[in-house]
């Protein structure tokens, strides 16, 4: 597979914001003192007078973006996702969701592959978080160019609260700058007919890379994109185990609640097959260089090949 660069997916929502600040100037954004880490200083630098810093306080930020949204405006705001999905977790819920106002949460710095900056300021689990509350938008761009248009659909395809995913790290920008971006509807990258990877954030590249390997050892695996996990597109996940009968997936999240078990959802009440998940098993990550955490935490191609390659045996 090919790509045309790295690009830290961050950029690509800082960009998102200011399309749709040229479009809509009831856009404005509220930041946490972390403004350029998450990408949202180009909105700041492009529309001055609609951008208001709180500082560290991202339970005020969440009850002031409420009351902007009833007062007709569409606010982000955006932090580091453990953060963003828990530290607020009850202004979200009560303030925001209850109300089913537009407000748009940016959940950077998202998976292991932040890094240096440890466990603490690693998400992972704030898919399982944000997916559970009623009316929330969840979605994991894949790329940069993706997650540009995923800030862009929040808005334009989603009147609700919406929480959008993507991390720290450059990673391969692989996309079509010309894709069609749906919510609520999985992209197939690669055909293939022995087993389905579904993937979901930096894990998609993972998972193509993955297929490649597969290929050259006689399997032909499928490779589905989900860049909205809630909600979910229940009929291409059917059909994947209807035509493949076996399924991995793959993100940079707890095993438990993400998209492993959303797609497990799906599938047990439908087309029961084998599945495996590929995430976090069940801890916290740590301090180190982003690829070497990664593959530590068995969230590579290699780890989703050898997983395919059990449910192959079955």
């Amino acid at each position: 597979m090919n790509y045309r660069n790295k690009i830290p997916t961050r950029l690509g929502f800082g960009q998102g914001l200011v399309d749709l600040g040229n479009k809509n100037p009831n856009v404005i954004c509220l930041g946490a003192d972390i403004t350029t880490s998450v990408g949202m200083n180009a909105f700041k630098e492009a529309f001055p007078e609609r951008f208001f810093s709180f500082g560290i306080a991202e339970q005020n930020i969440a009850a002031v973006a409420a009351g902007l949204a009833l007062s007709e405006k569409i606010p982000f705001f955006s932090t580091y996702g453990v953060f963003a999905s828990m530290r607020c977790a009850d202004q979200i819920r009560v303030s925001i969701c209850y109300n089913n106002v537009p407000v748009k949460i940016g959940g950077a710095h998202a998976g292991i592959s932040v890094g240096p900056d440890g466990a603490t300021h690693q998400a992972l689990e704030d898919t399982a978080v944000m997916r559970v509350l009623p009316g929330m938008l969840v979605l994991s761009p894949c790329d940069a160019t993706q997650t540009r248009l995923a800030t862009i659909a929040s808005v334009e395809q989603w009147k609700g609260p919406a929480y959008i995913r993507f991390g720290r790290e450059a990673m391969p920008d692989f996309t079509d700058v010309n894709q069609e971006f749906t919510i609520g509807k999985a992209q197939i990258f690669r055909e293939g007919c022995d087993i389905s990877l579904i993937g979901t954030g930096h894990l998609t590249w993972e998972c193509l890379m993955a297929a490649e390997i597969l290929s050259n050892q006689g399997v032909s695996a499928r490779v589905v994109n989900v860049h909205s996990i809630k909600p979910i597109d229940v009929e291409v996940l059917i059909d994947c185990a209807i035509k493949t009968g076996r399924i991995v997936t793959a993100e940079e999240h707890q095993v438990h609640g993400g998209l492993g078990s959303a797609v497990a959802e799906v599938i047990c009440q439908h087309h029961p097959v084998p599945m495996r998940i590929v995430g976090m098993p069940d801890c916290f990550g740590e301090s180190g260089e982003p690829l070497d955490l990664m593959i530590k935490y068995g969230l590579s191609a290699q780890n989703i090949v050898a997983k395919a390659l059990e449910l192959m045996k079955l």
